[in-house]
């Protein structure tokens, strides 16, 4: 009979015959199980060899001393075994062995797990000024398999740079490095190095950026609330934040000369009884050791009663627009009135038309009017 091997999914057994067992996985330091299954023994013996094809059980019987061994289970149909304290030299191909004729053997492969040491994470620089690149490095020393580098900003994933050096014990050393520029953002930020392997979860290294940047200016007006007018007095006062705090806050008059009678001081300008001739732009300048910034503010002084007469241009103006509509409204109804006495232009009154109504042809009735025919050269129209 022709025998041939199947491994699937860590399962490796004998097509067409009795004997089947599985390849164990186990992490470094605890228990692989090895177990010799038989579908229809026969009363033939079950043994268990080691990958040196020493005997580790016969039948139920150790005949190896090494008491890491135990046996789990014995019967006609199955030898199962342990194996305590697993470490890398105990890694290899173990058989399973049924005395037939002709005999039969299933191979169960143990693989052992070794979890590398806890991450190293390292920077170039301790501390990186914005807009600059910096650069990390993380190291995972002495595990089995290599182990694989991931690399988080925040939110953000980072795509690193990896090497992995095998050493002489079947072990890997993977080192992984990552190079980004920083903005002032990322001051604080964490940057974590992050382990996978499959002898160990949630292991990572974590290192915080500290990222140094210019200043952030700003003015708030204190004094004037609304317009500024002539007399009025100008309180203005610089904010700057940055890293590190700013050490010298300055004000300057671009293209001219501050006023003379202007107080400066330390991050407030104060100007006392305003008039047109100190309108211009006015600029605070914050520096520290990475660089300077600065924001103006363009003073521009009205007349001393600038703003106060705007209700009264609003009931002007409410009132013009009431004149207009009524002007409007008689214009309309005298357009109506004169449209009405056209339509009746040709409408007139005559003596002459008295009496024609009883009158029995036209002849009649010029007889019958009112006065006669002989009045008709006194005939008068009336046009309305």
């Amino acid at each position: 009979m022709t025998r041939s091997r199947v491994c699937q999914w860590q399962q490796c057994q004998f097509e067409g015959q009795n004997l089947a067992t599985d390849n164990v996985t186990v992490i470094e330091g605890e228990t692989a199980t090895i177990s010799c299954r038989v579908r229809n023994n026969d009363d033939s013996v079950i043994q268990l060899l080691n990958p040196n094809r020493q005997t580790i059980y016969f039948k139920d019987v150790r005949p190896l001393k090494d008491s890491r061994f135990q046996l789990v289970n014995f019967s006609d149909n199955e030898l199962r075994v342990s194996l305590s304290n697993v470490s890398l030299s105990d890694e290899g191909r173990y058989v399973c062995q049924l005395y037939t004729d002709p005999p039969q053997e299933a191979y169960a492969d143990i693989t052992v797990l070794v979890p590398p040491g806890s991450p190293i994470i390292e920077s170039r620089e301790d501390v990186v000024s914005e807009g600059n690149e910096t650069e990390l490095t993380c190291t995972a020393i002495g595990g089995k398999p290599a182990a694989y580098i991931r690399w988080m900003k925040g939110e953000e994933e980072l795509t690193g740079e990896t090497t992995v050096e095998e050493t002489y014990d079947r072990m890997f050393t993977v080192t992984s490095r990552v190079r980004f520029s920083v903005t002032k953002e990322d001051d604080g930020m964490p940057v974590d190095c992050i382990i996978d392997h499959p002898a160990v979860k949630d292991l990572l290294a974590q290192r915080h950026l500290e990222v140094l940047y210019k200043p952030e200016v700003k003015i708030v007006v204190t004094y004037p609330e609304g317009l500024t007018r002539e007399g009025d007095n100008l309180d203005l006062t610089c904010i700057a934040e940055g890293k590190p705090h700013p050490h010298q806050i300055n004000w300057l008059r671009v293209d001219e000369d501050v006023p003379p009678h202007a107080v400066v001081t330390g991050s407030d300008l104060y100007i006392e009884n305003l008039n047109k001739s100190y309108n211009g732009t006015y600029r605070c300048v914050a520096s520290n050791a990475v660089g300077e910034a600065y924001v103006d503010y363009i003073l521009y002084v009205h007349d001393s009663r600038a703003g106060e007469g705007a209700p009264q241009k609003i009931d002007h103006a409410v009132i013009g627009g009431v004149v207009a509509v009524v002007m409007f409204a008689i214009l309309c109804a005298l357009i109506v009135l004169g449209r009405y006495f056209a339509r009746h232009k040709g409408t007139y009154f005559t003596h002459e038309a008295k009496g024609a109504d009883d009158a029995a042809d036209a002849d009649t009735a010029i007889i019958n009017a009112e006065g006669g025919h002989n009045n008709t050269d006194e005939k008068k129209e009336y046009y309305i």
